[in-house]
């Protein structure tokens, strides 16, 4: 087992990986820039270490400052969470050139999956089935010849890219250059690669992804499914798990492709493969190399931690978890609870005056906050999960707007009422999961100034 990870990131996935090694005996070392000398993981870890200023590109993204950390603190190993530098294949090569083990996959696989061409090149070889459109990069001396192909309407992607920035959705053929050339430069400003392909637009689709284990030699499995459908600019509001709705043989079909095409590539770690899926049918959109926001869903409907899974799979202990050794118990629903003005979604950055946390049966929070806290305005804005199971879906909504009703969160402005007054309270949401603009369509625009306060 490993004996000191330095754990390179900040909020509530560095206290949660903190308590993962806790648990484990292993000690920790927390990293933290001038911004953030009140984080509460600071509080626990066994060492701490300040890595620079509050710009994240002279702090949790300066490679040498985190290298330096980890050889002055005497540690072993880094664990870089989810954002920041967790998908950067040049950080995991320079984690492991320096004597020290990288909790993630392998840096030819995070290679190889952040660019979504050579991702869809490896999917389609490993039978896992993908959207239908150009496994190579699009030009606008090409453009034309591909999206004939495809067809209308189709949407054009940074190859690099995420979050829904480089991509430019095309329903007309006398858009297509225009298009093309825009999420070039996107791609260009974003990711620092001007490369883009073409794929279907599918219309109507939900988010479903596949959350995996794999111990690099072979070994893999599945933790079944999360829906993440609720989206608002390509980003996720609120995620369940499994996912509902899904015709049972087309999940085994799919979790089955999944698991296989870790064994193909010899996967190591956690990873989680998302799709579109409409009418019956999945398509691979990307995999993501890394522990996911998402997680606490699957780990309450199966009882497996994990980034202690993680962290055994670096120590070289392997994935002792068989198949069969995974059930899924009941139902999660997890919200994100973001810093932001409920009108305008513009961050609210601040400090807390009022903190209150849920309880009750089933209910689990992840957070870092605390009353007295104040927010810097560097980061990301979400604050917390909070996050509801039951025996089914309709306990764990009721759970979850239980908890939102007791959470008390002053000082600042979050998106809780989006949560409790619009979300839990549409009807067709809590009968079934929606597709992903269901979120924006019909929920953000009929959401009153009365419903904010």
């Amino acid at each position: 087992m490993l004996k000191k990870i330095l754990i390179a990131n900040r909020g509530e996935i560095a206290l949660r990986i903190t308590r993962a090694c806790k648990s484990l005996g292993i000690k920790t070392v927390g990293v933290y820039s001038t911004a953030d000398k009140d984080l509460m993981h600071l509080r626990f870890v066994d060492e701490a270490v300040c890595i620079g200023p509050g710009a994240t590109s002279e702090s949790y993204l300066n490679i040498p400052a985190l290298i330096t950390a980890a050889e002055i603190t005497g540690a072993d190993a880094i664990h870089p969470g989810y954002g920041f530098l967790s998908e950067n294949a040049e950080f995991a090569e320079t984690v492991e050139n320096s004597g020290f083990t990288f909790i993630g996959p392998r840096p030819e696989h995070i290679r190889l999956m952040g660019n979504k061409v050579s991702a869809i090149v490896a999917m389609k070889k490993a039978g896992v089935p993908t959207v239908p459109g150009c496994d190579h990069a699009v030009t606008p001396q090409n453009a034309l010849e591909e999206a004939k192909k495809i067809g209308f309407p189709l949407i054009v992607k940074a190859a690099s890219g995420g979050g829904g920035r480089g991509m430019r959705i095309v329903e007309r053929v006398d858009t297509l250059l225009e298009s093309v050339q825009a999420a070039q430069r996107d791609a260009e400003m974003w990711f620092g690669d001007d490369t883009v392909y073409m794929e279907r637009f599918l219309q109507k689709p939900r988010h479903v992804e596949v959350q995996i284990l794999a111990d690099g030699d072979g070994h893999a499995i599945h933790l079944y499914d999360r829906d993440c459908s609720l989206q608002r600019r390509h980003q996720k509001v609120l995620e369940e798990a499994p996912a509902p709705d899904l015709p049972e043989q087309a999940r085994a079909d799919i979790l089955e492709a999944c698991v296989n095409a870790c064994k193909m590539i010899q996967y190591r770690g956690a990873g989680t493969f998302e799709f579109l899926y409409e009418d019956g049918e999945f398509f691979f959109i990307e995999m993501n190399t890394r522990v996911q926001v998402e997680h606490p869903v699957t780990e309450m409907v199966t009882g497996i931690d994990i980034i202690e899974q993680q962290i055994r799979i670096a120590s070289g202990l392997g994935l002792e978890l068989q198949q069969e050794d995974i059930e899924i118990r009941g139902h999660a629903i997890e919200c994100r609870i973001n810093a932001e003005d409920p009108q305008s979604f513009i961050p609210s950055a601040g400090k807390i005056k009022e903190y209150f946390v849920p309880g009750g049966a089933g209910i689990r929070i992840d957070s870092h906050i605390y009353a007295g806290y104040s927010i810097p305005p560097y980061y990301d804005s979400m604050i917390a999960k909070l996050i509801a199971h039951g025996k089914d879906r309709k306990t764990a909504i009721a759970r979850l707007h239980q908890a939102l009703d007791e959470m008390v969160l002053t000082g600042i402005k979050t998106n809780i009422p989006l949560h409790k007054n619009v979300i839990l309270q549409d009807p067709q949401f809590c009968e079934t999961a929606m597709d992903i603009h269901y979120l924006e369509k019909h929920l953000l625009k009929p959401f009153s100034k009365e419903d904010k306060k």
